[in-house]
């Protein structure tokens, strides 16, 4: 029991090590969105990038979409020349899954398919949404919740990703880099 608990922590440090921190260059990763086109970082150089931790099923998801903050977010920093893509890293969402939900939801920007949990885990994201905000170098510049209104009860909340992006167009640093993200947990496979 002991040294499979050893095995355990060593393996979560290693994951620990690996996951970029605020501040960390990401690494160069790649994944296929639902219509099969391969996005990959070194590709976006030169753009701020936004990843979204999505699925269709969360109540919070649901809440944020129907309100329309990643869709008119999005839209407006897009105007900008910010990249916005959603990753669904639900081990049992399909293509076919995320296309009837882009069309329910009538969003246009991809959603990344991550059924094998490789990009999610990679970045560390625990809940739906979680969200990463990447500048135009590489650099992870925020990480954590959309906004400070986990139950959808404010009249404005504070958007930290919108915030954040607006940091780095001053030429500064998000404040907060980094909250805790709130929402339902990411379906990886067991």
């Amino acid at each position: 029991m002991k040294r499979m608990l050893l095995a355990l922590a060593a393996v979560t440090l290693l994951g620990a090590i690996e996951t970029p921190k605020v501040g960390d260059k990401v690494p160069d990763w790649s994944a296929k969105d639902e219509n099969g086109v391969v996005h990959q970082m070194s590709q976006y150089a030169g753009h701020a990038v936004v990843l979204e931790w999505t699925n269709s099923e969360c109540p919070f998801v649901e809440r944020h979409y129907q309100a329309g903050t990643m869709k008119q977010l999005a839209a407006a920093l897009g105007a900008k020349d910010v990249v916005w893509l959603a990753v669904n890293s639900t081990y049992t969402n399909t293509p076919d899954d995320t296309k009837a939900w882009k069309q329910d939801q009538g969003f246009s920007y991809a959603t990344l398919q991550d059924a094998d949990g490789k990009l999610g885990h990679l970045f560390g994201a625990r809940t739906t949404p979680h969200m990463f905000v990447i500048d135009a170098k590489g650099v992870l510049r925020y990480r954590g919740a959309i906004d400070d209104d986990q139950y959808g009860r404010a009249e404005k909340p504070n958007n930290y990703v919108d915030s954040a992006v607006h940091a780095l167009w001053a030429s500064a640093d998000p404040n907060p880099n980094e909250t805790a993200p709130y929402g339902c947990s990411v379906k990886y496979k067991p």
